[in-house]
């Protein structure tokens, strides 16, 4: 991470992790007995929910999409970019 902070990051963030044990049926066929998601949230939702933006894991490589993760962290997000837009 750099010295400090730059202005225009979202800081330092902590990934959340939903838990789901419901089974969860693919197109496939195959089943997910229970399955994981991991995610970041960035910012205030507004009260009419409409500033909430999906990042697919697909374009970023992981979920890991601004701002820095502890300090030691020299990653930034793989798109910070889309995470300031509000």
């Amino acid at each position: 991470m750099p010295q400090s902070i730059p202005a225009d990051s979202v800081g330092i963030i902590t990934p959340q992790v939903a838990t789901f044990d419901e089974p969860l049926k693919l197109r496939s066929g195959k089943t997910l007995q229970s399955y994981q998601l991991v995610y970041e949230s960035y910012g205030t939702l507004n009260s009419d929910k409409s500033n909430a933006i999906l990042i697919c894991h697909a374009l970023s490589g992981d979920h890991h999409a601004a701002g820095f993760h502890n300090k030691e962290d020299k990653k930034l997000g793989g798109m910070p970019v889309l995470a300031r837009a509000r």
